[in-house]
């Protein structure tokens, strides 16, 4: 009996010894999920129709030489483009100011003032836009751009100045 027994016990010890647990098998991870691609559809540059784009498309002044008020033909440019996206934009209405430079009386800038602003009003209606949409003023010396005592300034504020003042995209 004893040697069943012991017969038995090997068996069973020889059968654990032998069994095998299985090994655990890991699942992927699911990857997480992707956030979905958003395109982005503003349009590059200025909205059509706001000032930005008016500046950017057309230019917003024209210059002058010292004490005159006859457009050159970089400004005639100007107001060509200024003249064609006036005719897209209908409704757009515009004041052209008029600037001088720090020399001269004050009334003598004014009035020097106004007929720079008022040669691109007319250079504008001759274009085909709607003298009604156009007002005049002139600064004369007082909103310069620049601030030096220089040629270099005085240059840039002889200008007649485009701004646009109603009927426009925001």
């Amino acid at each position: 009996m004893k040697i069943k027994l012991f017969g038995i016990a090997a068996l069973a010890a020889f059968a654990t010894a032998c069994a095998s647990t299985p090994e655990a098998v890991e699942e992927p991870i699911p990857a997480p999920a992707q956030e979905p691609v958003v395109q982005d559809y503003t349009p590059a540059g200025p909205v059509a129709g706001s000032v930005e784009h008016f500046v950017a498309t057309a230019g917003d002044r024209v210059f002058f030489g010292y004490d005159r008020h006859d457009l050159t033909a970089e400004a005639r440019a100007v107001l060509r483009d200024q003249a064609a996206w006036l005719m897209t934009y209908g409704d757009a209405r515009i004041t052209i100011e008029g600037h001088c430079d720090e020399r001269g009386t004050r009334e003598y800038n004014l009035a020097l003032g106004a007929r720079r602003a008022n040669a691109a009003r007319d250079y504008l209606i001759g274009q085909g836009v709607d003298p009604a949409r156009i007002t005049t003023t002139s600064y004369g010396k007082e909103r310069p751009t620049c601030r030096e005592s220089n040629e270099g300034c005085w240059a840039v504020n002889r200008n007649a100045t485009t701004v646009l003042t109603g009927g426009y995209t925001n």
